[in-house]
């Protein structure tokens, strides 16, 4: 293999491979995937001179550690963490040259729950539908990393970034997700719709990159039946039979059967992949534009 390359070191409790997804295939049962924290991940690819659109690490919780098989440029956005190469602190949010054969660890979030790290030329794993990202419901792309993976690296593009650090947004002390009506919105009784704009709900620590559960009341229905499978789009709130409202993120099932009372705007999304659990959560109802 190339020296244009990385080796795993620890894999951390889950990264994957992630860039802008796939979207446009739903109609073949394929969700979009791709980063969920997408504003992090091409401010990472930013400092480190990559296209935007590059594939990176994205870590949760726990971080990882990684050794390049040649000097590299990487960068560490999304959740705050501690950096270091060799044992040596190194900067969060800014261009790092670590040289061939070094340990280069991201460590556990001190906030936030994921972490991208981008390395100059871009993970370049072979992409499947025009992707690189690892799709956690339908098993496409690159399987989660394990102690011991290597993983290509492309050719560097132009010169990174030269800052010392940049700004980024905090993770959400409360998360915030502006909703409009969904699809499903009748099927629950007036005083249900407005328990979910007017009640305070929390994250749930069973979320993941499917979707943000929530803990809080229960939405009651006005009809009982069921529904056959229908089309299910990013964002979708879905009310599964223990009444919880359940958020749709990047690996979400193209269809479902469970009623979507509503639909949360697209850019507050980044945050719900920054909440931890435990963060108080607030649907506020906006009107459709």
């Amino acid at each position: 293999m190339s020296d244009r390359a990385l080796s795993v070191v620890r894999a951390g409790a889950l990264t994957t491979v992630q860039d802008q997804g796939r979207p446009g295939h739903a109609h073949l049962g394929v969700p979009r995937s791709g980063a969920l924290d997408a504003p992090a991940a091409a401010l990472a690819n930013r400092l480190v001179g990559n296209a935007t659109g590059a594939a990176v690490l994205e870590t949760t919780l726990t971080g990882c550690s990684l050794r390049p098989r040649s000097t590299v440029i990487v960068a560490v956005t999304g959740a705050p963490c501690p950096v270091t190469v060799d044992g040596r602190p190194a900067g969060w949010g800014a261009p790092v040259r670590v040289p061939a054969g070094a340990l280069l660890d991201i460590g556990p979030a001190r906030a936030g729950v994921r972490s991208y790290v981008a390395v100059s030329g871009g993970v370049a794993v072979d992409p499947v539908l025009g992707s690189r990202s690892t799709d956690l419901l339908s098993g496409l792309g690159p399987a989660p990393l394990t102690d011991g993976t290597v993983l290509p690296l492309g050719c560097p593009g132009v010169p990174h970034a030269r800052v010392d650090v940049v700004p980024h947004p905090a993770p959400p002390a409360e998360l915030v997700l502006r909703v409009t009506p969904g699809p499903r919105e009748d099927w629950f009784t007036d005083s249900a719709v407005r328990t979910l704009t007017t009640r305070s709900y929390r994250v749930s620590p069973a979320s993941n990159r499917i979707g943000l559960r929530t803990q809080g009341p229960a939405l009651e229905r006005a009809v009982s039946g069921e529904l056959p499978s229908e089309g299910m789009v990013l964002g979708a709130v879905q009310v599964p039979p223990d009444g919880r409202p359940l958020v749709f993120l990047a690996d979400h099932p193209t269809t479902g059967g469970y009623p979507v009372i509503a639909v949360v705007r697209e850019t507050d999304l980044p945050a719900a992949a920054q909440a931890v659990p435990g963060t108080p959560v607030r649907f506020v109802a906006v009107r459709r534009r």
